[in-house]
């Protein structure tokens, strides 16, 4: 396991990519954080939590009102998932198939 966090953005495990989709299970999962936890680099201390600047300024537009106030706000310690995803092959082109990652509810693709 590698010495991050989990991404702590509330939407992050929703986004459909390449590298968040775990194949053999249908899954979307959210990242790991930019940066290691012991990277001591000023620059790089939000970035121990996020994946993204996306992430970041999700959770800050969802929790600014709790840091305003001074409430305790949840740290995720698990890794999230969405389920029901599967990988679909799309035209041939003539470099090969195309795919696309898309929702699937209990086999018929979801628009």
């Amino acid at each position: 396991m590698p010495n991050k966090h989990f991404c702590q953005g509330p939407n992050c495990h929703t986004h459909v990519t390449q590298d968040r989709f775990l194949k053999s299970r249908g899954v979307i999962r959210g990242r790991y954080a930019y940066c290691d936890r012991d990277n001591q680099n000023w620059y790089s201390g939000s970035d121990k939590y996020f994946c993204s600047q996306a992430c970041k300024f999700d959770w800050l537009s969802l929790n600014m009102e709790n840091i305003e106030h001074g409430r305790p706000i949840e740290f995720i310690r698990h890794r999230r998932e969405s389920h029901g995803y599967a990988k679909v092959k799309n035209d041939e082109s003539r470099w090969g198939p195309e795919y696309s990652i898309q929702r699937v509810d209990n086999g018929q693709i979801v628009e």
